[in-house]
């Protein structure tokens, strides 16, 4: 498909300015994307200037902010944490044992028991919580509680969450 002289067109075609689709128009049986990778693959992404003017794009109208403008100066933020804001330490459940010498494994799981997983997958000693479960959840209440973490409420004092629009 690559051919010496298909190169050779490409090279010249791409030093004249022209875009990855009016090139693989003017090749035939490529696409844009097998020009660009093919141009990737020659170095060639320095290119010369179009002899096309640059467009003058209308500005955009800026909509009023409804916020007062913050001082260049910012001001601390204190976190204010009340007694109730702090979530208690979840206990620690020692995995049940199905039957002597057996913890609950993927064949021992059912609907009524703990799926946590305990340990690496890829070791003997991979096993699962097997306590039981709490109605509608995949988890025993401990563990539940590290799974589903209740959403943290947003800075009232800094506007947006970092990385939203700043």
């Amino acid at each position: 498909m690559w051919t010496e002289d298909r190169v050779e067109l490409l090279t010249k075609l791409w030093a004249e300015g022209l875009s990855a689709s009016q090139v693989a128009k003017q090749l035939g049986g490529v696409t844009r994307n097998a020009v660009i990778g093919k141009i990737h693959r020659l170095g060639l992404s320095g290119r010369a200037t179009t002899n096309r003017a640059p467009r003058a794009r209308p500005a955009a109208p800026r909509a009023a902010s409804p916020r007062p403008q913050q001082s260049a100066s910012p001001r601390p933020i204190e976190a204010k944490t009340s007694p109730s804001m702090i979530e208690p330490e979840p206990e620690i459940l020692l995995p049940i044992e199905i039957e002597p010498g057996k913890l609950a494994t993927v064949l021992t799981l059912t609907e009524q028991t703990c799926k946590w997983p305990i340990g690496d997958p890829g070791t003997a000693g991979f096993h699962f919580c097997g306590h039981k479960a709490d109605a509608s959840m995949p988890y025993c209440a401990a563990h539940a509680r590290l799974a589903y973490q209740p959403v943290q409420p947003r800075r009232r004092a800094g506007g947006r969450a970092k990385g939203f629009g700043s």
